[in-house]
């Protein structure tokens, strides 16, 4: 799967390279006496994970009433292997934002370089299994460890950004033109976009029979890169299909009471979104 993957990214890297047939900007959407052009698309996303060292840390002084040892806590699992929820079967019985989603939100210049900017969200959903053997090192409750150890709700940990890993990202673009219908009512382009910001996840934790789905806040930074096709028709619509790779840094993950989680990852996305566009 992951050769496959690598292979497609490939392909639509040398896509949004290929030389148009002319400098001009020879817009899609508008005319050359045109100022620009907004857009805003919706659409669903599925993603792998590169697998994570995850550290937790809770200073609190509380004592454990019952066996009289303290609550606080600071370990790390190691190597831990996640998954994504694209949940898109229940897509048309629920909520469209139930499922792994993304929304796009942009203006390309009227330039002969075909540039713009855009504000780019993708939700999607990082799930920690369960049933992991996992090597785990640190002091739980006043005891030290260091050793293989099998990870689930019932031992003593689940961790998931269920209700959304969350990148919110402000992108440069770039778009270049490679076919064009004789009618010019249907465009294909490559399109390449690179940009930055905030992770705002809401993390459902299960920790030593305490659980907590917490609010949405920003945890820390993404950085990400994202390439594809473009596929402009009758003006005012189109549709995009792109492979994205980010890097995400959560310093700042709430765990019940005074608990923090660290970690961070790699994550590469296939996004396929329906886009209105309005020219000005």
């Amino acid at each position: 799967m992951k050769i496959k993957l690598l292979s497609i990214l490939f392909f639509l890297g040398l896509c949004t390279y290929v030389k148009a047939q002319d400098e001009k900007c020879d817009c899609p959407q508008q005319s050359k006496a045109g100022k620009g052009t907004f857009y805003f698309s919706w659409g669903y996303n599925r993603e792998i994970f590169s697998k994570s060292d995850i550290h937790f840390k809770n200073t609190t002084t509380e004592i454990n009433a019952t066996t009289g040892k303290p609550e606080s806590y600071e370990f790390t699992i190691y190597n831990a292997a996640a998954t994504d929820r694209p949940g898109f079967k229940n897509m048309l019985h629920t909520d469209l934002t139930i499922p792994q989603y993304n929304y796009r939100l942009g203006y390309f210049f009227n330039n002969k370089k075909d540039l713009g900017i855009e504000i780019n969200f993708d939700h999607t959903k990082y799930i920690m299994r369960n049933w992991q053997t996992l090597r785990i090192k640190g002091t739980i409750h006043g005891e030290y460890i260091d050793k293989d150890t099998l990870i689930s709700p019932d031992n003593f940990l689940a961790f998931e950004h269920s209700d959304g890993a969350n990148f919110l990202m402000l992108n440069i673009m770039k778009r270049q033109r490679l076919l064009i219908s004789k009618n010019k009512k249907h465009w294909i382009s490559g399109i390449g976009k690179f940009g930055a910001g905030p992770v705002i996840p809401r993390t459902q934790v299960t920790i030593f029979g305490k659980d907590l789905n917490n609010r949405f806040h920003i945890a820390g930074y993404c950085i990400g890169a994202e390439l594809g096709l473009r596929y402009d028709f009758y003006k005012y619509f189109y549709l995009e299909y792109t492979g994205k790779g980010v890097f995400a840094d959560y310093r700042n993950v709430l765990v019940y009471g005074e608990g923090k989680a660290k970690h961070y990852f790699w994550t590469a996305e296939t996004i396929l979104v329906l886009g209105l566009q309005i020219p000005i």
